[in-house]
């Protein structure tokens, strides 16, 4: 496949991030490589999302200080991210509107036609105008063909992914781009296909089995219209998994999941167990924290109490 003929993929993981581990960047890592093993698909981007305050969940320190510790963990990345759009709205966001969000806010900011994984983009990408004074993306002064590549396309997609998802410490506020802002004049770009998929691990896949716990609606968006990627963690088996489900069972061909030869220690993607470490001073902290974040939570007191 050429690289205009490939899926391009920006991988988004939600969850608590209560704190972020060394195993979470791991996912996105051990997930972009499988992706670009199988010759179909190029990842462009991947984007850290925080929950929201509200979310209840006992032991949950401020967002405030879970979106600092996921900034410093993925501060050496040159593709990961950190959006706090999640936690900075008025309420708990489902999963299925972080993705609808970001799904549409790509749309908007790159140009580009996204696509769900039944029905991909058979529409040349456009760039819609909102202000012809201003300084266009592309600009083509000749009058030869000279459409621009894919990988124009992708590096743009990517300086919009830095201006959107990163806003890096040390930091006295968080600041926004204008999701309005203008983004160049009308110009059709070569065809490429740009899906957001939910990263996770297969705890999440399994979750989707449990009566009650998601609204089936959104698990129709999530898996039929997205698509999941997901890492196999604690000897899980997800094919087991997805039997268990009916909505899992009819898309299975939409959920990716990552087969790999490395032995990565995939629980030390355990938040749990990195408080726990905490509050019981074991120096294997190290195992599943980066040092930055080790060191904001010293300095911050954050999980030395069994409170949070």
């Amino acid at each position: 496949m050429t690289e205009t003929t490939k899926t391009h993929v920006i991988l988004l993981a939600c969850g608590s991030f209560n704190p972020i581990t060394r195993g979470h960047i791991q996912m996105f890592e051990r997930a972009r490589d499988y992706l670009h093993k199988t010759g179909r698909f190029i990842v462009i981007g991947g984007i850290v999302s925080p929950v929201h305050d509200s979310y209840g969940k006992t032991g949950l320190v401020s967002s405030r200080h879970r979106l600092t510790m996921c900034q410093l963990a993925v501060q050496s990345s040159d593709w990961i991210r950190v959006d706090p759009w999640e936690c900075y709205q008025d309420t708990w966001q489902t999963t299925c509107s972080v993705l609808e969000h970001h799904r549409d806010l790509m749309k908007r900011v790159t140009g580009c036609i996204l696509s769900n994984v039944n029905t991909p983009s058979i529409t040349p990408v456009i760039g819609q105008p909102q202000n012809e004074a201003s300084q266009t993306i592309y600009q083509n002064n000749n009058n030869v063909s000279n459409k621009p590549t894919a990988a124009k396309i992708l590096g743009k997609v990517g300086e919009s992914l830095s201006r959107i998802c990163c806003v890096r410490p040390p930091m006295e506020r968080f600041t926004f781009v204008d999701e309005n802002a203008n983004l160049g004049t009308v110009m059709r770009y070569e065809e490429i296909e740009l899906r957001i998929l939910l990263l996770c691990g297969s705890d999440l896949l399994e979750s989707f089995c449990i009566p009650g716990l998601w609204n089936e609606a959104d698990m129709e968006v999530i898996v039929g219209e997205f698509g999941i990627v997901v890492v196999p963690r604690d000897g899980a088996d997800p094919d087991r998994i997805m039997n268990h489900s009916s909505i899992l069972r009819k898309y299975k061909n939409n959920i990716l999941v990552v087969k790999d030869d490395s032995n990565h220690p995939m629980s030390v993607v355990s938040s749990t167990k990195s408080r726990l470490a905490l509050q019981h001073g074991d120096g294997h902290v190290v195992d599943y924290l980066c040092q930055p974040v080790i060191d904001y939570i010293l300095k911050s007191q954050l999980y030395i109490n069994a409170s949070g």
